[in-house]
């Protein structure tokens, strides 16, 4: 019995390591790739499938203000002022789930960030914990820019598609930079489900998002609009 709760001590304090190095790692290294990108791989090829993966990463400055604005907009319209958690939010998602057939989440962007950097997407409790770890690592050692920076780059933003850069390219051929208010509304519209919504071939839905997502950009001030006055 000690012998198996050192083992067990010991590997709780390797992962606590671990995860503090890759968090403070990844605070100035740029993504080279993560696990949603491997595992919809060999989903692609367990479907006999040529598996496709159109991932480039840019920095902050390159990636249009106005995608910034839109995916706060959608996403975490609270992300500047919230600790990696939106108390307000999570409130309002109880309440609501005692009568929705389907629950809603009240997932933060720092929370998605977490999953889709260092996690998976099934969900269980056992994720949870394990992103709620992250997210607080990530509040603690990194900037929100750099947050909002790594979201923006890995989200998934089609089949095969992740980041800002590959969208624009794929979708609207441009680039990350030169995204319109329009196209950012559009993409933001699409990530509750980038594998069903189509940002280039947008239905009625996605397009009735799009028009409540572009009257909400205009609340949104960024970090650096801030500093720049």
């Amino acid at each position: 019995m000690k012998k198996l709760i050192r083992f067990i001590g010991k590997l709780m304090l390797w992962f606590v390591l671990l995860s503090v190095a890759a968090v403070a790692l990844f605070r100035f290294v740029p993504v080279p790739g993560t696990p949603l990108m491997a595992i919809r791989s060999v989903q692609s090829i367990s479907m006999g499938k040529r598996p496709v993966v159109s991932y480039r990463w840019v920095p902050y400055d390159q990636i249009s203000d106005h995608l910034k604005r839109a995916v706060i907009a959608s996403e975490d319209q609270r992300f500047y002022v919230h600790n990696g958690f939106d108390r307000i939010e999570i409130g309002k998602a109880i309440k609501e789930n005692k009568t929705r057939k389907k629950a809603r989440g009240a997932s933060t962007i720092s929370q998605q960030t977490a999953k889709n950097l260092f996690l998976w997407p099934q969900s269980s409790w056992f994720r949870k914990g394990l992103e709620t770890w992250f997210t607080l690592l990530m509040e603690l050692i990194w900037p929100k820019e750099r947050i909002l920076e790594v979201y923006l780059n890995i989200m998934e933003t089609g089949k095969g598609l992740y980041g800002a850069e590959a969208v624009a390219r794929n979708h609207f051929n441009s680039t990350a930079a030169k995204l319109t208010p329009q196209q950012s509304a559009l993409i933001a519209a699409t990530l509750p489900n980038p594998l069903v919504y189509n940002s280039r071939q947008p239905g009625p839905y996605i397009q009735r998002r799009q028009g409540q997502i572009l009257r909400q950009m205009h609340t949104i001030h960024l970090v650096e609009d801030d500093d720049a006055r």
